[in-house]
C-alpha cells in the first residue's frame, strides 16, 4: 500500500512539474507577444491607427529591434522569477515585480533603440512602455481570474461539507485561494472568524468574516459548519488552546495548520492542514532548547543509554546519535524495542558506531562488564519500572528494578571512570503515594548519596550491594585505589507524564475510543503534567551539561491538564460526542494514584538554569550512612519477596504516604524492625 501510495505521490507530482512548465513557456510566449503587440500599437496610435502613414525610417528600427528586444523581456522576467510564481496566489508583491522589471525594460528599449539605430516618437516611448506594463501584468491576471472562475464553478457545484476558517490573515487568505481554485476540494468556506475589529463584517474573497472566538459556536450553528479550520500559525500555545477548546465544544472536525514555516515558504494549501493533536491543548510554548551545548557534551564521546528502546530512552538515542559521539550503546533487557531503535538508527546514521546490548540493570556482573569493555563517559539511565498499578500489586520488583538497578548501573559508572550519569526520575517522586513513585525517589536519593560520598572524597564508604560473590568486586586487592580521584558527577532530572510514551494515558485512551469505548478515567477531578517526548529528552540532554552533581532538574510544565478533559477532547476529535457516542467510566482512583502531581517537594527551594523553563531543586538532607545502611536490608527483603516491603520503604522515604482510592493508609513498622537480618541471595 505503502509502495503504491509512493508511485502515486510520484506520478502526481510529476504531472504537476511538467504542468508548471508548460505553464512558464506559455507565459513566456505571451510575454515575447506582449513585447511586440505593445510597441508596435504605441507606434500604430502615434499614427493615428494608419499603417501606411509610419514613417518608413520608424519601421525599419522597429522591425531591427523587436525580436532581440523581445528575447531579451522574457529573459528579464525569467531573472525576475516571474515564471516561478504561483500565479493562482498572485498577490501585490508580483504586481509591483512585473511593474518594476517592465519598467527596467523600457528604459532599455529606449536607449537601445535610440543609440543603436532611430530617434522615435516621444509617444512611442511613453505608450509602449504602458502598454506594454498593462499586457504583462493582464497576462497573469487573466490567469488568475480564468482559474478562480473555474474553481468557483467547480466548489459550487461538488461541495459537500461546510468550513468555517478562524484567521482572515495572510495564511487564511492563502488557505481560502487553495480552497476556491483546486477544483478536487469538496468543501466550501461559508465563514470566516478573526479576532482583529477592523475586519469585522467584511469580506475575504467574497466570504464573509462575521465575527470573533466568542460568536465561533454561534455561527457554527447557523452556517451549519462541518469542519473548521484554524489558520492562525503565529498564534502563541496559550492563544491556540484557548480557541481550541472552544472549537471543541462543538461536533465540527478540527484540522490547523503545522506552523510558521508553511507561512513563510508559501506552503499553505488545505493538504497541509493536520489533526489538531493533543500537545496543541497543553496551553503552553513548546520547549526550545539550544542544544549547541549539548552538542559540544556529547560530541566525540562513548554515550550509553540503559532502557534504551523505551519511548525516552529511544528518543535519547536519536537525539544522541544527532550529535555524533563516539560511540553509542544501547543497553535494555526486551530485545524487540531495542531491535527497532538498532535499525533505525543504523539506516539513518550510516556513520554511527553503534553497540546494542541486552541484558539487565539488576545484574551487577553484566553492568560491571559492559563498563569495563566499553568505558561509556556518559551514561543516562532511563531502565525502569513505571506502570504505577503494575508497580503496587509487585513492589518488590519496582526495588529490584529501580532501586537496586540504579544504584547498582551508578556503582558501576563511579568505579570505571564514568564523567556524567544522569537519572531519569518523574514528578511522582514528590510526595509519593504509590511504590513507582517511592522507588523513583530512593533512586534520586542514590543519586545524591553518591555525589555527596564522592565530594566528601568517601566514595570508599559506598558499599558494593549485590546478590552474589563474583569477580565485579570492586576492590579486588582490598587496597582501595580504585576508590581514589573519583569524578563521577551524578544528577537527577525529574518531569511528568509524557505524551505518546509506553504506558500513557493517551494510547489507551484512542484504543477504547477504536473499539467504541467506553473511555476509562479515573476521577473526574484528576490532573496530570504533560510534556512531550522531544521536550523531555532536551531537558534530559541539558542537564547533563548543566550538572554539578548531586541537583535535580525539574521543568516547568506550565499548567496542569485535567484528564477527564483530555478524554472528552480525544473523543471529539474522533468526530463522536462524550457521553453519546462514546460513554466515559468513572473507575475510582487506583492503589498508590493521587488526584493531582507535584514536581517539588515543599522543602526544596528552586534555583534558575541558563533556560527559563529548567529549574534545580535543592536537595533536602538525610543521613547519608543510615540510607546506606537500611538499602543493603531494603534489598534483602525485595530479594526476598517479603510482604512487608511498604514499611521499609516508608521508613527510608519520610514523606511516602501509600494512599487506596484516595485515602492515606497507615502501615505499622519502621526499616530497621520491619525485616530481620538476612542472608544475601542469588538473584
Amino acid at each position: 500500500m505503502n509502495r503504491q501510495n509512493n508511485q502515486l505521490y510520484t506520478r502526481g507530482t510529476k504531472h504537476k512539474g511538467s504542468e508548471r512548465q508548460l505553464l512558464s513557456v506559455l507565459f513566456a510566449v505571451l510575454d515575447f507577444i506582449a513585447a511586440v503587440a505593445s510597441y508596435f500599437l504605441a507606434l500604430w496610435i502615434r499614427f493615428d491607427f494608419v499603417f501606411s502613414n509610419i514613417t518608413k525610417a520608424y519601421i525599419t528600427a522597429f522591425n531591427r529591434f523587436i525580436l532581440p528586444y523581445a528575447l531579451l523581456v522574457v529573459l528579464v522576467m525569467w531573472l525576475f522569477r516571474l515564471y516561478r510564481s504561483l500565479w493562482r496566489y498572485i498577490g501585490v508583491r508580483e504586481m509591483v515585480r512585473t511593474i518594476e522589471a517592465s519598467l527596467l525594460l523600457s528604459a532599455i528599449h529606449a536607449v537601445a533603440i535610440t543609440l543603436i539605430f532611430e530617434r522615435m516618437p516621444i509617444s512611442y516611448y511613453l505608450g509602449g512602455a504602458m502598454i506594454q506594463t498593462i499586457l504583462l501584468i493582464g497576462i497573469r491576471i487573466s490567469y488568475r481570474v480564468f482559474d478562480y472562475l473555474r474553481g468557483e464553478r467547480t466548489l459550487n457545484r461538488a461541495a459537500s461539507k461546510n468550513v468555517m476558517l478562524i484567521g482572515a490573515g495572510n495564511a487564511g487568505q492563502m488557505i481560502l485561494k487553495d480552497m476556491i481554485l483546486n477544483p478536487g476540494i469538496k468543501e466550501r468556506i461559508v465563514c470566516i472568524i478573526d479576532d482583529d475589529p477592523g475586519k469585522q463584517h467584511r469580506y475575504l474573497e467574497g466570504v464573509p468574516i462575521v465575527g470573533t472566538r466568542d460568536d465561533i459556536l454561534s455561527c457554527v450553528e447557523k452556517y451549519h459548519i462541518d469542519k473548521i479550520y484554524l489558520a492562525i500559525p503565529s498564534a502563541t500555545a496559550e492563544q491556540k488552546r484557548d480557541i481550541l477548546a472552544i472549537c471543541n465544544e462543538t461536533d465540527c472536525e478540527l484540522k490547523q495548520l503545522p506552523g510558521m514555516y508553511q507561512l513563510i515558504s508559501g506552503q499553505i494549501t488545505v493538504s497541509a492542514m493536520k489533526d489538531v493533536a493533543v500537545e496543541d491543548l497543553l496551553g503552553r510554548e513548546p520547549i526550545r532548547s539550544d542544544l549547541s551545548e549539548v552538542f559540544s557534551f556529547v560530541h566525540g564521546k562513548t554515550v550509553l543509554v540503559t532502557g534504551g528502546g523505551g519511548s525516552i530512552g529511544s528518543e535519547l538515542c536519536r537525539q544522541i546519535a544527532a550529535h555524533e559521539p563516539k560511540q553509542l550503546i544501547i543497553f535494555d533487557i526486551y530485545e524487540n524495542s531495542a531491535y527497532d531503535i538498532q535499525q533505525e538508527l543504523k539506516d539513518q546514521y550510516k556513520n554511527l558506531n553503534l553497540v546494542v546490548l541486552i541484558g539487565s540493570v539488576r545484574d551487577s556482573r553484566r553492568m560491571f562488564k559492559v563498563f569495563k569493555t566499553y568505558h561509556p563517559q556518559i551514561v543516562y539511565h532511563a531502565a525502569a519500572h513505571k506502570h504505577v498499578a503494575l508497580m503496587e500489586d509487585s513492589p518488590c520488583e519496582s526495588i529490584k528494578n529501580n532501586v537496586l538497578g540504579t544504584y547498582k548501573t551508578a556503582y558501576a559508572a563511579m568505579v570505571h571512570g564514568c564523567e556524567r550519569f544522569v537519572l531519569i526520575s518523574t514528578d511522582k517522586a514528590v510526595n509519593p503515594t504509590n511504590v513507582m513513585g517511592a522507588s523513583k525517589r530512593l533512586c534520586e536519593m542514590v543519586i545524591q548519596c553518591f555525589d555527596a560520598k564522592i565530594k566528601a572524597g568517601k566514595a570508599n564508604e559506598i558499599p558494593q550491594l549485590f546478590t552474589h560473590v563474583g569477580y565485579e568486586n570492586a576492590d579486588k586487592d582490598g587496597t582501595g585505589r580504585v576508590f581514589r580521584n573519583i569524578r563521577t558527577e551524578f544528577v537527577a532530572v525529574r518531569f511528568g507524564n509524557v505524551l505518546g510514551s509506553n504506558g500513557s494515558v493517551i494510547p489507551l485512551f484512542k484504543k477504547q475510543i477504536a473499539k467504541g469505548g467506553p473511555v476509562t478515567v479515573t476521577h473526574k477531578d484528576v490532573i496530570r503534567y504533560f510534556m512531550t517526548i522531544p521536550e523531555a529528552v532536551s531537558l534530559v540532554m541539558l542537564a547533563g551539561t548543566y550538572a554539578k552533581g548531586g541537583e535535580i532538574f525539574v521543568l516547568d510544565m506550565g499548567s496542569p491538564v485535567k484528564i477527564d478533559t483530555l478524554a472528552r477532547n480525544l473523543i471529539k476529535q474522533a468526530g463522536l460526542k462524550p457521553d453519546v457516542d462514546i460513554k466515559i467510566e468513572y473507575t475510582g482512583l487506583r492503589p498508590g494514584e493521587k488526584l493531582y502531581e507535584e514536581k517539588l517537594m515543599a522543602e526544596e527551594g528552586l534555583k534558575k538554569t541558563d533556560n527559563d523553563l529548567i529549574h534545580i531543586g535543592a536537595p533536602i538532607p538525610f543521613d547519608h550512612d543510615l540510607f546506606l545502611r537500611n538499602l543493603e536490608t531494603l534489598m534483602n527483603a525485595a530479594y526476598a519477596n517479603d510482604d512487608h516491603i511498604r514499611e521499609l520503604i516508608m521508613g527510608m522515604v519520610p514523606t511516602y504516604h501509600p494512599v487506596n482510592n484516595g485515602e492515606t493508609v497507615t502501615v505499622i513498622g519502621d526499616a530497621k524492625n520491619a525485616v530481620g537480618d538476612r542472608q544475601p541471595i542469588a538473584g
